[in-house]
């Protein structure tokens, strides 16, 4: 199923392939508790970035492999590149247009990301 999606002005738009239930990330760290952001982590080419290629703003913190990603105009941060999962887009599903029919929302403390980064690095592989 398409699903599309965009920050909060609709600068930058996306669409993404997944299945109708998805499984939903809510994680605790700092960045993702004050953002609101909630993960779906997906292969990238899963993943097609329709409109904003020039309105995104990238930011990176501690090891540098995850780029968050915001729009320069609204400040929404519709999906970035995860540290889990650096071969992957990680979307946020609160950025959709549309939510999917049935979604599974499972915790993950990413206040002590080292101790359980291992459980999300098969998130990007292929998903049917």
């Amino acid at each position: 199923m398409k699903y599309q999606g965009s920050c909060h002005c609709r600068a930058i738009t996306f669409e993404i392939e997944a299945p109708d239930i998805i499984e939903a990330i809510h994680c605790n760290c700092s960045i993702c508790n004050k953002s609101g952001f909630l993960h779906y982590i997906l292969p990238l080419n899963q993943f097609t970035l329709l409109t904003g290629q020039d309105h995104i703003t990238t930011y990176q913190f501690n090891t540098g492999i995850a780029k968050h990603t915001f729009c320069k105009i609204c400040g929404v941060k519709p999906f970035y590149t995860p540290r889990s999962n650096p071969d992957g887009i990680d979307i946020n599903v609160n950025c959709l247009d549309d939510r999917p029919k049935e979604m599974a929302v499972a915790d993950f403390d990413g206040e002590n990301w080292e101790e359980g980064a291992d459980s999300l690095a098969h998130l990007s592989q292929q998903k049917n």
